[in-house]
């Protein structure tokens, strides 16, 4: 598996992912996934090109409860092992390693359901890392739910320490959440 930038020729499995249900997006689900489809149908180019937004020129990000923040520079890249297998995103703030109260992490991932358990979400999380340390981050925080263990063991399996618990803003639903931080010297990763 190797991580690709998103492309018009790799857009077909994507569509196809979303259309079997899946999403990128771990909090809004099938709602964020019909969105994309929506965009996909209209300008295939530009939902590809709008993907990787570094200066966050791109228009507000939708929070679960329909509130609209602004949106901070990132970036998603796709799982590809001859086919789609998932998607990985990092975002960040420029000149600092927070992020505004409304963003769970820096991190966000997810694997379709046919290709999990194959350490495809490992190894996405590891190729990723090099490219937040070339952004000058310090550090990388990626949060879960309690009970999303596979999660947590891909967070562990690349340097994760739990930083704790919190309760997510109410955008969210207000539920138990977990924060972990992935810490990006030279000697702390693969």
């Amino acid at each position: 598996m190797e991580l690709v930038r998103p492309a018009l020729s790799y857009l077909p499995g994507y569509a196809d992912a979303l259309r079997r249900g899946w999403s990128p997006d771990n909090v809004r689900g099938l709602v964020a996934a019909a969105e994309e489809l929506e965009q996909i149908q209209r300008d295939p180019r530009n939902f590809v090109e709008q993907l990787t937004d570094p200066e966050a020129k791109g228009g507000p990000i939708s929070l679960p409860d329909g509130s609209q923040v602004p949106r901070l520079p990132g970036f998603r890249l796709w799982m590809w092992d001859g086919e789609f297998c998932g998607s990985i995103g990092l975002r960040w703030q420029v000149g600092t390693a927070a992020l505004p109260a409304y963003c769970l992490g820096h991190v966000g991932y997810s694997v379709v359901p046919w290709k999990e358990r194959r350490g495809y979400a490992t190894r996405a999380l590891a190729l990723l890392l090099p490219l937040a340390r070339e952004l000058g981050l310090p550090y990388v925080d990626l949060t879960t739910d309690p009970d999303n263990l596979p999660s947590q063991r891909v967070i562990l399996a690349n340097g994760g320490a739990l930083e704790g618990r919190f309760r997510m803003a109410e955008q969210y639903g207000g539920a138990e959440s977990l924060l972990y931080r992935i810490r990006l010297s030279e000697s702390a990763n693969r």
